[in-house]
């Protein structure tokens, strides 16, 4: 979605402040984050970047749902996340949220269409599989298995599983870290298409700091906290992304 159809200005999808998670205690003590606030509207596209140990990932768990924050607050359409119960977490991340990771985690004995129907099975209300392939342009490798799928294949599953549930929030933690560049531009424009025809909030976290053009918003994290928040002149497409 462009930035200019983002509406900034309306109740945010997410709400976050002063959000922090501690691991261990004492002098043992690791912050993984401090102090976080920021508003991710509804459509938008956002590239986290940072270090290792910056602070993305555990940022982007505790916005899904699989981890909670030590304190501050997190809501969802309004909704708070912290201090929520297993039951409503699950609830949550089974109704509205997608997960894309860097490693494709696949059934090896499903095919690709089973893989998907995995999702469709549990979701409230989910698009049909071939349709969901079908915004992968994986159509024709539906009764495929994973061994026999290249790797950006096997990450255009993923992403097709993640989507089949029509989440509003689809997650992506190192999306094309495993890729080669060629595919892993390929992968960059499904999550791109997927962003700009179905709506779908997405949040990308990389080390690759030339998919910041493809952003609405850049976020910078160091040390656990918002280091600096970036808007490109102009959000560009994957195919002109180089590095």
């Amino acid at each position: 979605m462009p930035a200019a159809a983002v509406q900034q200005d309306a109740e945010p999808l997410l709400r976050i402040r002063s959000l922090a998670r501690t691991y261990g205690s004492g002098e043992a003590a690791v912050h993984a984050l401090r102090a976080v606030d920021l508003d991710v509207a509804q459509g938008e596209f956002i590239v986290l970047l940072g270090p290792s140990g910056s602070g993305k990932s555990t940022l982007l768990n505790i916005l899904g749902g699989l981890d909670g924050p030590t304190s501050g607050e997190v809501s969802f359409r309004g909704q708070r996340l912290d201090g929520a119960s297993d039951t409503e977490l699950t609830r949550y991340r089974r109704e509205h949220v997608g997960f894309v990771f860097q490693f494709y985690n696949l059934i090896p004995s499903l095919t690709v269409a089973e893989n998907v129907a995995l999702v469709t099975d549990i979701a409230t209300d989910p698009m049909p599989v071939d349709e969901a392939l079908a915004l992968v342009a994986l159509t024709p490798r539906r009764n495929h298995f994973p061994s026999q799928l290249s790797g950006g294949e096997q990450q255009r599953v993923a992403i097709a599983r993640a989507i089949a549930k029509r989440p509003q929030l689809l997650l992506c933690d190192e999306p094309t870290g495993a890729l080669d560049y060629a595919t892993g531009k390929l992968v960059l424009e499904v999550i791109a298409r997927i962003n700009t025809e179905l709506g779908t909030t997405a949040l990308v976290i990389t080390h690759n700091a030339a998919i910041a053009g493809m952003a609405d918003r850049v976020v910078r994290l160091a040390d656990g906290r918002i280091a600096s928040v970036e808007v490109p002149p102009r959000r560009l497409s994957p195919a002109e992304l180089s590095w």
